[in-house]
């Protein structure tokens, strides 16, 4: 039977580095997303990111930095989904890795103000259940401007005991 190579000799083997960015760069199979993906199987370093197929920039940061906490993701640095340098790899919650990245959810919260310009301060935002922010003056003007156009056709009633 011929010499098994180790998952680091075949990392090694399918990468490249990237002379311009310091990227390493995954030469193999590329998964869902961008993403590297290598068969890990029971390799010793399956204990640190599990068995089977697995996102290889996962694996080196493994190798490098140690097991990933449950409750994080890895972030990459230099926005390059095919690299593999751990140096540019960090361990980050998921949100944070969206606000660093090009999301809407990142654009959403650098906003400071709603689109009719009123400020998103402490006094006058409203975050919803979702997690959404609304404008506590937007909100009011659309409320009122309801209120007329229900009144204007007959669906609001007159209070009681009021004199017209």
């Amino acid at each position: 039977m011929g010499h098994r190579r180790s998952l680091a000799e075949r990392i090694d083997d399918l990468s490249m580095p990237e002379p311009n960015s310091g990227c390493t760069l995954w030469l193999g199979s590329i998964a869902c997303y961008g993403y590297g993906s290598v068969w890990v199987g029971d390799a010793p370093e399956s204990a640190f990111v599990g068995g089977g197929n697995q996102r290889v920039h996962r694996v080196t940061y493994a190798m490098a930095k140690g097991p990933i906490p449950a409750d994080l993701v890895i972030d990459h640095l230099c926005r390059n989904r095919a690299c593999i340098n751990p140096v540019h790899l960090e361990a980050v919650t998921t949100r944070e890795n969206l606000l660093r990245g090009n999301t809407f959810q990142a654009a959403n919260a650098q906003k400071t103000h709603c689109l009719h310009g009123h400020p998103f301060d402490r006094a006058n935002t409203k975050v919803d259940p979702s997690g959404k922010r609304r404008c506590r003056i937007c909100q009011r003007v659309q409320a009122y401007q309801g209120f007329l156009r229900r009144r204007a056709r007959g669906y609001v009633r007159k209070r009681r005991g009021v004199a017209s």
